[in-house]
């Protein structure tokens, strides 16, 4: 039974650390943004220039650990190890959960999104598996006791690790797990489907008796039905509050607000245009690669004189920013304005561009892999 258990632990923490690691390695500017998340509500700002360092670090850390844990390599240090992240972590998702700071854990990235409450449980049972992993560590035996394969066996998940992070994090994630993906219809996403359930809502009255001055906290459904209403000496206090009781239907893009430096919205002329157009999106212009949004530039003017598309560029920035930017760049596209999160959500690459036509997203790319506009052409623009 305890050799059973012992297994069972090893076998289910290994796998689930790999797997953890991979998904957010999977995207590691995301769990980068998650990151600076908890150094805000930290209060450790200095931190947010390293988040996607940090970022990558984490993720080779939990590959490598659930793999040597799987392998039985050098048992002592590795129990240790994973028990002083699952500490760490589990101290993290509590403070999430109980004082709401941050709505969801990045655990395992956009693929599996939970709630801090729901992050903190899984947490809770790690924690009780790798308790027992490191009290019984004695009885974990490794594959192989020759040095030379495990050492070489560590190098190759390290550097398999490291350059599988370094890829998604200059390219793009190879699953692509947010509502601005690749065949991603962005007018369907936005807008609530006819017959969906909305959110579900009551209101709550606070009554005093005007004699006793006994309080009562009361749903406007029992305000009815009670018919205290009919009561002269009970009184509504202050002013009564919508208190959300069921969510509804909630549209995967609810963010997305396009507008000029005037405030005019273009989200559905940009995001429905029936022709191809190239939206290039720098969510921060202060910190956007240069030469890649110089190269991005060359192809938007190319792409509008041989084939009249329509090429944008959108930004979080001010309109002063972006024009000072603009005119340094020397930039050939219209400037449009939205929020960060959304962006950050369009494409992990500051700056990325989308291809997109009558709403659909028909491809996107980071600046590193941008195609060139006879590419471009011969796959979509000549057909």
């Amino acid at each position: 039974m305890k050799k059973s258990l012992l297994n069972f632990s090893r076998i289910f923490v290994g796998v689930l650390f790999i797997f953890s690691g991979l998904i957010k390695a999977n995207d590691p500017l995301g769990f980068g943004y998650k990151l600076q998340e908890y150094f805000e509500v930290f209060h450790m700002d200095f931190l947010s220039g390293w988040a996607t360092g940090i970022a990558i670090l984490l993720c080779v850390l939990e590959i490598v650990f659930g793999a040597l844990l799987l392998f039985g390599f050098w048992r002592k240090q590795v129990t240790a190890g994973l028990l002083l992240v699952i500490i760490f972590f589990t101290f993290l998702t509590f403070v999430s959960a109980a004082f709401k700071v941050v709505t969801s854990c990045g655990c395992f990235g956009d693929a599996i999104p939970l709630t801090p409450w729901q992050s903190f449980s899984k947490d809770l049972v790690l924690l009780a598996l790798i308790v027992y992993l490191f009290k019984y560590k004695e009885g974990i035996h490794p594959v192989t006791e020759n040095k030379g394969w495990q050492n070489a066996l560590l190098f190759i998940v390290l550097a398999g690790s490291m350059a599988f992070s370094q890829y998604t994090y200059s390219r793009l994630p190879v699953l692509d797990f947010l509502p601005y993906k690749v065949g991603a219809n962005l007018p369907e996403l936005m807008t609530i489907p006819p017959g969906a359930v909305p959110d579900e809502y009551q209101i709550m009255y606070n009554l005093k008796h005007k004699e006793t001055g006994e309080k009562k906290v009361m749903s406007d459904k029992d305000y009815l039905k009670t018919e205290i209403w009919k009561d002269d000496n009970w009184e509504i206090i202050g002013t009564p509050e919508s208190k959300l009781v069921k969510e509804g239907y909630k549209p995967k893009i609810k963010d997305l607000l396009i507008t000029d430096a005037s405030g005019t919205d273009y989200t559905k002329e940009l995001i429905e245009n029936p022709y191809y157009n190239l939206v290039v999106v720098a969510y921060n212009l202060k910190e956007t690669n240069d030469d890649g949004m110089a190269k991005i530039n060359a192809l938007a003017l190319n792409a509008t004189e041989q084939f009249n598309i329509r090429p944008v560029l959108l930004t979080s920035n001010s309109a002063q920013d972006a024009d000072a930017y603009s005119k340094r760049m020397k930039l050939f596209m219209e400037i449009f304005y939205a929020d960060a999160v959304p962006l950050k959500s369009m494409v992990r690459a500051n700056p990325g561009v989308l291809l997109l036509k009558n709403g659909v997203v028909i491809n996107k790319w980071h600046y590193n892999s941008v195609p060139s506009i006879d590419e471009l052409a011969k796959e979509y623009f000549a057909k």
